[in-house]
């Protein structure tokens, strides 16, 4: 089927120039199912990735209804994160610049005074997290009296989070004539119920990820004991030689734990999660982009919504506990058309949960071995030799001609070049590298949920929460209270 053109939308002039102006040229599935009906003012409840253009699909309706006579808060976008709160805050201005729409992004871990000054000067749509959303909305620093339009991106990471609670507070204190669009990778009950509550009539919307068969990334799983797990990764990164890669845990602590692992056996690798300060995120974000550190250790939340491209490899150190969950880590890489390499660790008793995923992504992965040490030096003399040839390529000046002679006056020039090699050669770092057994992760199965790292597994027949990360200090995760419907605020 051909997509339509953003001009078949009827957009005014001021946004369909900023549409162009962004690059952008057909619409994606998701944006040419919403955009008409969000136009139309019809509640949207949209099933879609991260990935298939869902910030367009809401920002574009979104600022083309702004209207300019008015000086309130006009539209609310709620965000799980503070990283993906500034991206589609971003992205709106982007939208808005011509028709000069004014968006202001609040989200915790920035000066509060800060964005109340910002708030003075009447921005017409406000990007934010459900915590500084609420404490605006106490402080009565944010008004919406005027608003028309609500949109919630990323419902089913927020309610994994445990925000739902928060997101219900806000939409109690908007008008009850307003249009709302939800957003979520997956259709939980409690989101429908959620939809149900808020939302008049939603049309349901739903378009598969564009990743789902990712055929451009290839996929690897090895079936290892998690003790193994640390210096199996040392040894794939020694023989992948990545560019840019991304290694996913599960907890905070796991994140610091591996990052730190890393850069003791001589990587430039940084964590990324959600007890780090705002400015430091940012900074480890920027260092990541421009290449200054090659190895970033991420938990799920921590990466939602992030704008990352040249990644070539994903390392899933912890399988994910959502089968979305996977399709969104590995589609990191395998962007633009390019090749990509993801990896998944899995112990024995996740196996199951391993074949549920591939379920999902209607694809096998790979079984693949723990490389040797033969292996990663093999591939660290590869590497040599590529270096060496690339110095002889490029050698332009004789400072080290005389030195070559001399060498080679005493010695046959096989003998110099296997000399040389060595030199260059990095031979496996062996540091001793202490990572925490894993205290939990439920699995989905037929039965429930299966727990690991221990015989007291989870239960979502169970009506009692259940705390499956005891090994995580203050970044404790807990499962949901199935029969009161509840979340518990999870690790990020």
């Amino acid at each position: 089927m051909i997509l339509k053109t953003f001009h078949d939308f009827g957009l005014s002039p001021d946004v369909l120039k900023a549409v162009e102006g962004m690059g952008f040229d057909q619409p994606t599935p998701i944006q040419e199912k919403t955009i008409p009906l969000a136009l139309d003012g019809q509640d949207v409840l949209g099933q879609a990735q991260t990935g298939t253009g869902k910030t367009a699909a809401f920002g574009i309706p979104l600022v083309e209804k702004v209207s300019l006579d008015s000086d309130g808060i006009q539209g609310l976008v709620i965000t799980p994160t503070r990283e993906l709160a500034m991206q589609v805050a971003a992205a709106l201005h982007r939208l808005g610049k011509v028709k000069r729409v004014r968006t202001l992004a609040v989200y915790g871990g920035q000066e509060i005074d800060k964005q109340i000054r910002s708030l003075k000067k009447r921005p017409h749509i406000v990007v934010g997290t459900p915590g500084r959303l609420q404490d605006h909305l106490r402080r009565r620093t944010i008004r919406l009296n005027d608003l028309r339009m609500v949109a919630i991106d990323e419902a089913d990471e927020m309610l994994q989070m445990g925000f739902i609670e928060e997101i219900e507070a806000i939409l109690a204190q908007a008008p009850d004539i307003r249009q709302t669009l939800l957003f979520s990778a997956t259709m939980p009950p409690a989101i429908k119920t959620l939809a149900e509550k808020f939302m008049t009539q939603p049309v349901h919307v739903k378009v598969k990820a564009k990743e789902e068969t990712i055929p451009s990334i290839e996929q690897y799983y090895i079936e290892l004991h998690p003790k193994q797990k640390f210096d199996a990764l040392c040894r794939l990164i020694e023989t992948q030689a990545p560019e840019l890669a991304m290694i996913f845990a599960r907890t905070k602590k796991r994140v610091d734990e591996v990052a730190e692992g890393l850069n003791k056996r001589g990587y430039h690798a940084e964590g990324l999660h959600g007890d780090l300060s705002q400015a430091r995120r940012t900074a480890v974000m920027q260092r990541f982009k421009q290449g200054m550190i090659s190895i970033l250790v991420a938990t799920d939340v921590a990466a939602r919504g992030l704008d990352i491209s040249g990644v070539t490899h994903v390392y899933n150190f912890d399988i994910p506990q959502e089968a979305e969950n996977y399709v969104h880590r590995i589609g990191r890489t395998g962007r633009a058309g390019k090749s990509g390499v993801a990896t998944t660790f899995v112990t024995r008793r996740e196996m199951d949960h391993l074949r549920m995923i591939e379920q999902v992504i209607r694809r096998k992965m790979t079984r693949a071995e723990i490389p040797t040490i033969k292996d990663a030096l093999r591939e660290q003399q590869r590497i040599a030799v590529e270096q060496l040839a690339k110095v002889v390529d490029g050698q332009t000046d004789s400072d080290y001609a005389t030195w070559a002679n001399h060498l080679l006056d005493k010695h046959d020039p096989v003998t110099v070049v296997a000399a040389a090699l060595k030199l260059l050669t990095k031979e496996p770092n062996t540091t001793p590298v202490q990572i925490s057994e894993d205290g939990g992760g439920f699995f989905p199965n037929k039965k429930g949920i299966r727990g690991k790292g221990g015989s007291r597994g989870g239960d979502w027949s169970k009506d009692k929460p259940r705390r499956h990360d005891r090994s995580a200090g203050k970044g404790k995760t807990f499962v949901a209270n199935k029969k009161k419907g509840k979340n518990h605020r999870v690790d990020v």
